[in-house]
């Protein structure tokens, strides 16, 4: 995703002598995300090239894959529907998500999950209608929440200890 544009200053009839874009990569695979970066290189230098003009990528790699095992989700799965009731309980496709919880899944088996926010009815005026995802300047947290996310954390911990 390309979420940052700069070029020129602040004059409007002045054609920008640079410019820079910035954004996040992200990919279910360290495969992908190797892919992504050698064909990032190799068409900004073509864009680049064909204008006369010189491109310079930098690629950080902040983030690896976050990739949740069968045996741990199905784990978490079991405890969220104790604590959730099983209509409350559910896989969701997977997501980009840039998260260093993604580093502790590459040493450990694990399972990344998230807890919801609720239907939005809990949002104060002026954030919106409906529900909210994070990373969203109408984010606005479910405090009501707080009580069954701390259970199900608890009961996770209760399962894994008990074997």
């Amino acid at each position: 995703s390309i979420t940052q544009v700069q070029a020129g200053g602040s004059v409007i009839n002045v054609i920008p002598g640079s410019a820079w874009l910035g954004g996040s990569v992200r990919a279910y695979s360290t495969d992908v995300v190797d892919l992504i970066e050698r064909r990032m290189h190799e068409i900004a230098g073509s864009i680049a090239a064909a204008h006369g003009c010189e491109a310079e990528v930098y690629f950080e790699r902040r983030y690896p894959a976050l990739i949740n095992t069968p045996a741990e989700t199905e784990f978490c799965m079991q405890v969220m529907r104790e604590v959730a009731g099983p209509d409350h309980a559910r896989v969701i496709e997977p997501v980009m998500a840039s998260e260093d919880f993604a580093f502790l899944l590459q040493a450990k088996p694990g399972c990344y999950v998230f807890l919801g926010n609720g239907d939005g009815d809990h949002r104060m005026a002026g954030h919106g209608l409906g529900p909210c995802m994070l990373h969203n300047t109408s984010y606005d947290f479910n405090d009501a929440l707080i009580a069954p996310g701390a259970s199900y954390w608890v009961r996770l911990t209760q399962r894994y200890l008990a074997g």
